[in-house]
């Protein structure tokens, strides 16, 4: 396992939640990506740390899932994420996530 320093974890997080957002990457992609990138961490490992199986983290890295919400977000939690409502125009999810002060 590649140690990785808090600052390398959080650009690896958003340069990936970037390409998410652009829809370069589907969920699963993501969360496999977040999960071996991020935190460094095998399937079976993660799966345990989330309290699901295995099998059921495969299925949702495979995008072949259809999981309950709150498992989804018990999954994302140890990355610091929750799943939630988006634009699927990228126009208005521009906007949306545009910060103004």
């Amino acid at each position: 396992m590649k140690r990785r320093y808090p600052d390398d974890r959080e650009a690896a997080l958003v340069s990936l939640l970037k390409h998410f957002y652009a829809g370069e990457l589907t969920d699963g992609q993501l969360l496999r990506a977040l999960r071996r990138d991020v935190l460094g961490l095998n399937q079976t490992r993660y799966a345990s740390l989330v309290g699901i199986s295995r099998r059921t983290l495969s299925d949702l890295e495979g995008d072949k899932s259809n999981v309950t919400l709150e498992v989804k977000n018990r999954v994302y939690r140890p990355l610091g994420l929750e799943v939630s409502l988006l634009p699927r125009k990228r126009a208005l999810l521009e906007r949306a996530l545009t910060i103004t002060e």
